[in-house]
């Protein structure tokens, strides 16, 4: 698929259903609706990534996570490409980097994807085009990914003598150990089908507008939902994974135990038992 992938960033701080913009040198916040919408700009570059679109993700993703008006985030990216990886202009400088150098630019990287992870609001990735490299990791980070079934995805680093190692946590999360092996050894593109198959991705779809109606599926799912809940979910799933299995039995049920005592679970459990609408889907 070529040309612009559209989305509506009309200013309309002056409708009743307000949507408030925030513009950051290569990194754009929309909040509507208790849905924000965080979106790559640098088309001319396919979105890769520098020292200013690291940090600029990060503090959006920080910010957003702060955010009680905010449920969902839908990561999203203007031009051909979701984000082809690393700017040239980036990695020419990198060339000259002494090792502690490229450890804190690396760092930097990192904090970027975990904080991605583990934003307390669900994460959806809207994906098309080229998704290469640290795009691929971006994809990964996120809770939920779509993509049109144009997109391509490649993790190309091997290809440049270096390798997927601070994105490997996250797309090995994804993808598991076998399809992490080829891809990443291998270099090889490919397709959205062959993405949604191994993980990466939630769903393949048609065209644009098909995942922009995918999207409003799933973030009407996520909202009908306890918005504490979908951040005490997250925060399960993430810290009960390296614990042995006395240490996942101990924190999962002092988890369901906490959750139940508290003022949203208690409000769930009416709800659900009195056959009415919880009081967060007002």
């Amino acid at each position: 698929m070529t040309g612009q992938i559209p989305l509506d960033w009309v200013d309309r701080s002056g409708d009743d259903n307000k949507e408030v913009l925030t513009m950051a040198e290569f990194v754009r916040q929309s909040i509507e609706n208790q849905r924000a919408t965080v979106t790559l700009t640098r088309p001319e570059l396919h979105n890769a990534f520098n020292e200013v679109v690291i940090e600029e993700l990060t503090r959006a993703f920080v910010e957003l996570g702060q955010n009680a008006g905010v449920r969902v985030v839908v990561l999203a990216a203007e031009g051909k490409s979701f984000c082809a990886g690393a700017d040239i202009h980036w990695m020419k400088r990198m060339v000259d980097y002494s090792v502690e150098e490229n450890i804190e630019d690396a760092t930097s990287m990192a904090n970027m994807l975990r904080t991605i992870r583990e934003c307390p609001k669900a994460v959806i990735a809207r994906i098309h085009g080229a998704t290469i490299g640290g795009g691929v990791g971006l994809a990964a980070a996120c809770d939920v990914a779509v993509a049109i079934e144009s997109a391509v995805f490649c993790l190309s680093e091997v290809k440049l003598g270096i390798l997927p190692a601070v994105i490997s946590p996250y797309v090995l999360e994804k993808v598991g150990p076998g399809s992490m092996r080829r891809y990443a050894l291998t270099a090889e593109r490919f397709n959205a089908d062959e993405a949604k198959r191994i993980g990466l991705i939630s769903e393949s779809v048609d065209g644009v507008d098909e995942m922009d109606a995918w999207i409003e599926r799933i973030i009407a799912s996520i909202t009908a939902n306890g918005p504490e809940a979908i951040t005490a979910c997250k925060g399960v799933l993430r810290d009960v994974q390296p614990l042995d299995w006395d240490g996942k039995q101990k924190l999962t049920v002092e988890r369901i135990a906490e959750r139940r005592v508290s003022e949203e679970g208690q409000e769930g459990l009416k709800a659900f038992l009195e056959k009415r609408r919880p009081g967060w889907t007002a």
